[in-house]
């Protein structure tokens, strides 16, 4: 059931040890389960080929109605406006947020100018996180901010572009929608320090399903733009923050949450839960480590993106990790960089956003395992 994320470096830091106990799996599902899992090792090199090129920043990826491949992009850091100070450094306006499509073999350009931001200290560009099509001509976006929702005021007029969800029409026009990070400032409801960015969307009939990765919440939007929370997610044992990035609608009916966890990033810790709202959210497949984005194939089987695979913190290349029904894990692609979206394809292919925390050179490779 294909469908439609991503992050840069220091935003990951933003978002937020290592589980060494085998999880109790969650039954039934349809979707493999951590305590099942019987390998985790790499199968002959698969067929890699790049799709997409020269982009800025690529982080999710959506099929669109028409059946092109669309990934958004968050941007080139160039400064086009005024600067707040942060904690992490000064966050400046940029603006250059934007949406690419492939269609017909065609890379194209269809939206523009999207909100965005860059820490210039560090380089790390926020904007565009994640693209969900609902019906025709209904493209919704989270505009990530990754800081205290209140600083957005010392971005002026600009300021309340950011942390929120924007509709975008096939012109490339957009408008803005709901303010997840007010929620997050008025309710915050997991108790932490008040901290928010909009990141995973599943955009459904009258609604949509957002992560706020800085407010480690799953929260829905309804049609006229009302916030409401769906579930909080748990610190990890040794502490660290959930983080949640992606949300997927399961094959069993349930949505299905990744959390790429909080610093020191220990390899183990993140996970996909599975969330039933009005209940506490449950580890449906554990022992992951930084997880950007995930996916669910056609007969069950998770795709699961990690934007890195040293035991702690960012180092060594990130992984393309398949977890069969049965619960078998098998890598797919052992040196990708700093991957940030994946998505199934129609063509049984798996599509990836690579190089997602880098202006320029950020790419979407096609893996034919």
């Amino acid at each position: 059931m294909p469908r439609n994320l991503t992050l840069p470096l220091a935003t990951l830091v933003v978002l937020g040890a290592c589980a060494d106990a085998t999880p109790t799996a969650v039954e039934p599902t349809g979707v493999p389960t951590a305590a099942s899992a019987k390998r985790d090792e790499p199968l002959a090199q698969a067929s890699v080929s790049v799709v997409m090129s020269n982009l800025d920043s690529p982080r999710g990826l959506a099929w669109g109605p028409e059946g092109a491949l669309y990934v958004v992009e968050a941007g080139n850091g160039t400064v086009n406006g005024p600067c707040v100070a942060s904690p992490r450094g000064p966050i400046c306006y940029s603006a250059t947020g934007a949406i690419t499509r492939l269609w017909k073999g065609q890379q194209e350009r269809v939206a523009s100018g999207l909100p965005s931001v860059i820490r210039t200290q560090i380089n790390d560009i926020t904007g565009p996180h994640d693209i969900s099509f609902q019906g025709k001509g209904n493209a919704f976006v989270t505009i990530g901010w990754g800081a205290e929702p209140r600083l957005r005021e010392g971005l002026g007029d600009f300021g309340h572009l950011f942390g929120r969800t924007i509709r975008v029409t096939p012109n490339g026009s957009w408008d803005l929608e709901a303010d997840i990070s007010s929620f997050e400032d008025a309710e915050n409801p997991d108790g932490g320090p008040r901290d928010s960015n909009p990141y995973g969307i599943l955009a459904e009939a009258g609604h949509q399903l957002v992560t706020d990765a800085g407010g480690n919440s799953l929260v829905q939007v309804t049609a006229n733009g009302r916030v409401s929370l769906v579930s909080i997610f748990p610190k990890t044992p040794g502490g660290a923050e959930p983080v949640p990035t992606e949300v997927v609608r399961g094959p069993d009916g349930s949505l299905y949450v990744s959390t790429l966890t909080g610093a020191p990033f220990v390899a183990g810790a993140a996970g996909i839960w599975r969330v039933v709202p009005g209940g506490a959210p449950q580890l449906a497949a554990g022992n992951f480590k930084t997880i950007t984005d995930f996916d669910i194939g056609p007969d069950g089987s998770l795709y699961v993106v990690q934007y890195a695979s040293a035991p702690m913190f960012f180092g060594q290349p990130g992984l393309l990790i398949r977890v069969s029904p049965a619960g078998v894990r098998d890598t797919l692609h052992s040196s990708l960089t700093n991957p940030t979206g994946v998505l199934v394809g129609p063509d049984g292919a798996i599509y990836v956003s690579n190089r997602g925390n880098v202006a320029s050179v950020g790419e979407v490779l096609r893996i034919v395992p």
